[in-house]
């Protein structure tokens, strides 16, 4: 299962782009789902968004760094992400390899360095893209009004993973617009933010609002060109 934005372009178009005849690379992330303790929802979202920010301000995806090459050949092209699962000894297989563990309050999401599409590692190529669908014990909390917020567009029904690779996206295109500065304030709080979904006409708002807007491709789930989060970091309201 794969995800990506549309960026600027028409997501109807028939036409390859430039950034299709790229070669393409996928950013793959491992949910850890214990059968006698899946993760919240909402948790596995928020640490999946995280991870992505974790693994793009990594200096080892700077400059000379080790990831560096995959990294610029995955935002060159389309900003793929692929969310499987893992348990047990697949688990402990994931994280054995050269990747980032990031922890929330109840799940846990491995990220790793872009890999070509034909070109995944043994043990995460055989992980399961099915069974993420989990819940949420209660309704999550509304955000505090200085904390970045990724909304959801509430049309839209998802599974798990596809919402954790929409987070994710969302995250990414609010690092994109930051500043260094900004990004660095960021970082230094722990990368602090909230998913949720928006109301109706708060929605509307939204997508009118001048803030990043991922669109999808349409390869599973949901139509092509529709729209699944908005990123409402603070310091790019228009105003901040």
């Amino acid at each position: 299962m794969t995800y990506e934005t549309s960026a600027a372009e028409s997501p109807f178009r028939t036409e390859p782009t430039a950034r299709d005849l790229a070669p393409q690379f996928v950013l793959p992330l491992v949910v850890r789902i214990e059968r006698a303790a899946p993760p919240a929802r909402t948790d596995a979202l928020e640490t999946a968004a995280r991870a992505v920010l974790v693994l793009l301000d990594d200096e080892r995806s700077a400059g000379d760094g080790v990831w560096a090459g995959p990294v610029r050949d995955w935002q060159d092209a389309r900003i793929r992400k692929v969310v499987r699962r893992a348990r047990g000894a697949e688990w402990r297989r994931a994280e054995a390899l050269e990747g980032i563990t990031v922890t929330g309050a109840t799940a846990e999401v491995r990220v790793f360095p872009p890999v070509p599409l034909d070109g995944w590692p043994k043990d995460l190529a055989k992980l399961q893209v099915s069974g993420t669908d989990l819940d949420d014990p209660e309704p999550p909390a509304p955000p505090a009004p200085d904390v970045p917020v990724l909304w959801f567009n509430p049309g839209l029904e998802m599974s798990a993973g596809k919402a954790m690779a929409q987070a994710g996206h969302g995250a990414q295109l609010a690092w994109w617009d930051l500043t260094d500065e900004q990004r660095a304030a960021w970082r230094d709080a722990g990368f602090p933010l909230r998913v949720r979904t928006a109301a109706p006409a708060q929605w509307q708002r939204l997508t009118h609002s001048g803030l990043p807007v991922v669109r999808d491709a349409g390869f599973t789930e949901i139509a092509p060109g529709s729209c699944t989060v908005v990123a409402d970091h603070p310091a790019l309201r228009q105003g901040s």
